[in-house]
């Protein structure tokens, strides 16, 4: 008998009213480190080069469940108004509690399905939608519903599953599935099955490998369970699905937010006549060719934008010249010449990177990049290592 989407709404919310997700904890303090994705600075100077204009925006996170994200976007963007929307009431409930008692008071929360999004006013500068469009009836539809919502120059970004690294997933996804027969929809009994199930199979069974390889440090919280194999709607994606979706929905594709993984060079830097033959392919195809070599990805995450956006590549002398720069939100570990980047990667700095980053800490003067490297005897090309690090924003 076919489902309605409604029926399947109803279905996500009652999972999530009883396994509101994510389950983590609630702090009395601002969360701790950051998620560069969620600051509007580093995520916009990651998609155009440069760091924007007004820090005073609006930012819309669809799907925020118990606000774990939410509470970041708030107090990583302190100039920001922040809405959350989400479908599960009990989550709603969490996130409003979340935020509350870290002090993210900038944010107001919608208990709304993501088709009615249109029913908060206005347009957003950044759009968060992380964990959402994969469990929706007809996500197509509901990535359209959101695209209007997003301001001209905006960026989204967007977290979806993917199909070739969730293999053994969706296998025991069928599997706990049959084994509930008539209780499907019976989250705990889902729960109760599945894990008694990883625990009668053979310890060399693929499932159970795949589980213990990646996922069973997380999956001791039921909530988490219940999110990965009980889940009553999921689309997991191919990168030919995925640019259907994303061709669907009107936006342009800015790029990957994981770019070191959609290097080709990685994977075949030994067969340099590979590599020569990989330069005839499109991006797309490329990107397939990827995934198809390392078939471990789980999931995507990437930028989408609404036109027009512009770009800035600093790659002439006098433009980068005149710049001014400063250093990274997202970096720990400084003042130091071994820091966390905003990928959380260990960095080493040089001694002219490092005093170079020392003077745009102390730049209240706003003096340029030709001051700054004048003053220090800095190499050009250090500035440029520096930029394409994302360790400092130029503007």
């Amino acid at each position: 008998m076919k489902v309605s989407e409604s029926q399947i709404s109803d279905r996500v919310a009652q999972l999530y009213n009883t396994y509101p997700f994510p389950p983590e904890p609630l702090l009395d303090q601002p969360p701790p480190g950051y998620n560069w994705r969620w600051n509007w600075l580093a995520a916009h100077a990651f998609c155009t080069g440069r760091k924007p204009l007004q820090e005073n925006i609006r930012i819309l996170d669809v799907g925020c469940g118990t606000g774990v994200g939410t509470e970041y976007l708030v107090h990583l963007n302190p100039q920001a108004e922040v809405i959350g929307v989400d479908l599960s009431a009990a989550a709603i409930d969490i996130a409003r509690e979340r935020c509350r008692r870290s002090g993210a008071d900038r944010v107001e929360f919608h208990h709304l399905s993501l088709y009615d999004i249109k029913q908060i006013p206005g347009q957003f500068d950044l759009v968060n939608c992380v964990g959402v469009l994969h469990h929706l009836p007809d996500p197509i539809r509901g990535l359209q519903a959101i695209a209007p919502k997003l301001a001209p120059s905006g960026l989204m970004h967007i977290f979806v599953y993917a199909a070739l690294g969730r293999w053994e997933i969706s296998l025991m996804q069928q599997a706990i599935a049959l084994l509930q027969g008539d209780r499907l929809g019976d989250y705990q009994d889902g729960v109760s099955v599945g894990r008694q199930t990883f625990a009668a199979l053979p310890e060399q069974n693929r499932l159970v490998q795949r589980e213990r390889q990646r996922w069973s440090l997380e999956n001791q919280r039921d909530e988490c369970f219940a999110d990965m194999y009980v889940h009553p709607q999921e689309v997991d994606y191919t990168i030919d699905s995925l640019f259907h979706l994303i061709d669907a929905s009107g936006l342009d594709f800015v790029g990957f937010s994981n770019p070191q993984y959609w290097q080709l060079k990685r994977l075949l830097a030994k067969a340099p006549e590979l590599m020569e033959r990989a330069k005839k392919l499109g991006d797309r195809q490329r990107y397939r060719l990827i995934e198809l070599l390392d078939p471990d990805i789980s999931h995507y995450e990437f930028f989408l934008s609404r036109p027009p956006l512009s770009m800035t590549s600093w790659q002439d002398d006098t433009e980068l010249l005149q710049a001014v720069p400063e250093r990274h939100p997202c970096m720990e570990g400084w003042p130091s010449q071994s820091v966390f980047n905003y990928d959380y990667q260990i960095t080493k700095l040089s001694q002219s990177e490092f005093e170079f980053l020392q003077a745009c800490d102390q730049n209240q003067a706003q003096a340029t990049v030709e001051q700054l490297v004048q003053k220090l005897a800095t190499p050009l090309e250090t500035v440029r290592r520096l930029q394409s690090q994302q360790l400092i924003m130029l503007k």
